[in-house]
């Protein structure tokens, strides 16, 4: 039957020149959308070489082994003119990886607290892939939001929080900490929202311990307050934060017009991995009316062992928390939470209502309680590894790092070495003999060497070598290629 004359196509032949022109774009853009064999085959591919290509940075160097000067020309190849096979360009990008990285999956890497991720959150980045679903309101995704706030309840409850305790996924431990700063000046004071850092009668000032990761310096600057409202306390000797000190520096601050806001505690320092007096810290926060978050980025793993959470006493009591599961609870990186009791504050703090938006319910839609707007689905990350696990099994996986770093401090103290701090999670500041020279160059002989990877560091001001051993599959023999590559270093 022939369309009604009014809406019948013209017959002048626009409608096969349409044809022609979907043929060519389609032909052009096949590589971006192939078809649903070629999607397999490639699929394929990859799971078989990127195998292929961990087992071999398990047996290779831990250090880059890139030539720079050839990577660069090969580089400036890529003119984006010319397309080129997508077969050579994964090969290529899997060789560029291999080659190119400090690998922070290598049994041997005891550098920072991005070990190697677990299967389970492997499997949720290419699920999330796939789906590509935006996490903005709960409407679009219902499932997904769920899911992460199903999550983020049960962290919240593991680390002692009340059950009306919220929070979300975000991209890492500094947007999350982020956060809380702004939670805190919100509920400082009502016309933070409208008149920013104006408002208050004095400059807005926080406090955190001179260990603490100095990105409070840049979420200070970004929050309008200023790099000088970040309060630097002094440490025990210990690599604690001093809580007479905190409480001195307070006293100080009320007596020169500064406004109090937050008090930042530590648990689990980057250097040192020392946790700061969480109960003490809480004290002076409720006596002074003041916002308390623990910045648990790495330390708050802890919360999963029934022997070990004890170190974390006190976290309970904070009003907001940061743990990153891209760290000790290992999923793939780009993995933070952000924990708080007070869900009317942090929805007050983002909520934002535009009509193009489908929904806007506080506490619910996520683009309304975070900073982010589209929003990747990271949470399916750490639901996938404790849905397989349990915490049992992340139990076990914390406690596993502390007896293999506790051989560590073994072996190294049997042969000359100090240890200088005294943590109760899984790092080392290992001091060496007199006779090793500057830790500096030994580190450099060990990182030149490429067979296990170590930091230099610095602890209570003095010089250190920090290793770090969270990776899920380091082994006792990797222990010991430790303990002997030191040896040869000094």
């Amino acid at each position: 039957m022939q369309a009604p004359a009014a809406t019948r196509r013209p017959s002048d032949g626009s409608h096969s020149e349409l044809d022609e022109n979907h043929l060519e774009v389609t032909r052009r853009t096949s590589a971006l959308f192939p078809a649903r064999e070629e999607r397999e085959r490639w699929d394929n591919f990859l799971t078989r070489e990127l195998a292929r290509a961990y087992d071999r940075v398990g047996a290779g160097s831990v250090t880059p082994t890139l030539d720079l000067v050839a990577f660069g020309n090969e580089l400036a190849g890529f003119d984006f003119r010319t397309p080129r096979p997508l077969g050579e360009l994964l090969e290529w990008t899997i060789a560029q990886m291999e080659h190119g990285l400090v690998h922070v999956t290598h049994p041997r890497y005891f550098g920072l607290f991005n070990p190697a991720p677990t299967f389970p959150a492997q499997c949720a980045d290419r699920i999330a892939a796939v789906f590509n679903p935006q996490l903005a309101t709960a409407t679009t995704s219902p499932a997904a939001v769920e899911i992460e706030a199903h999550v983020i309840r049960s962290v919240a409850d593991r680390a002692g929080l009340p059950a009306e305790a919220c929070g979300h996924f975000t991209t890492a431990g500094s947007e999350a900490n982020y956060t809380a700063l702004i939670c805190a000046l919100t509920r400082s004071s009502h016309g933070f929202a409208t008149e920013g850092a104006r408002c208050f009668q004095g400059p807005p000032v926080f406090y955190a311990s001179r260990e603490s990761h100095l990105a409070w310096l840049k979420i200070a600057h970004m929050a309008g307050i200023g790099r000088s409202a970040v309060r630097l306390v002094a440490t025990d000797g210990c690599g604690r934060m001093d809580a007479n000190a905190l409480a001195h520096t307070l006293r100080v601050d009320c007596d020169r017009g500064r406004i109090p806001i937050m008090i930042a505690a530590t648990a689990g320092t980057t250097n040192a991995g020392m946790i700061d007096p969480l109960v003490a810290c809480a004290e002076i926060a409720r006596s002074y009316g003041l916002w308390y978050h623990v910045d648990a980025a790495w330390g708050g793993a802890l919360i999963a062992s029934d022997t070990l959470r004890g170190a974390l006493n006190g976290i309970e009591r904070a009003d907001s928390i940061t743990i990153d599961a891209h760290k000790w609870f290992a999923t793939t990186m780009g993995c933070g939470m952000f924990l708080t009791r007070h869900a009317s504050v942090l929805s007050s703090a983002f909520q934002v209502s535009t009509s193009f938006m489908p929904s806007n319910v506080p506490n619910r839609d996520p683009y309304v309680i975070t900073v982010q707007w589209s929003r990747r689905f990271l949470g399916l990350r750490l639901f996938l590894s404790l849905a397989a696990a349990g915490w049992a099994g992340y139990g076990k996986h914390v406690e596993r790092s502390i007896a293999l770093t506790e051989l560590l401090k073994e072996k190294l103290l049997a042969r000359g070495w100090a240890i200088l701090n005294d943590s109760p999670v899984a790092v080392l500041c290992i001091q060496p003999p007199a006779r090793f020279g500057d830790v500096r160059t030994i580190v450099g002989r060990i990182l030149s060497a490429g067979r296990v990877w170590v930091a230099a560091a610095t602890f209570e001001g003095r010089e250190i070598i920090r290793a770090c051993v969270t990776h899920g599959e380091t082994t006792t023999d990797d222990i010991t290629e430790l303990v002997n590559a030191l040896d040869c270093a000094g």
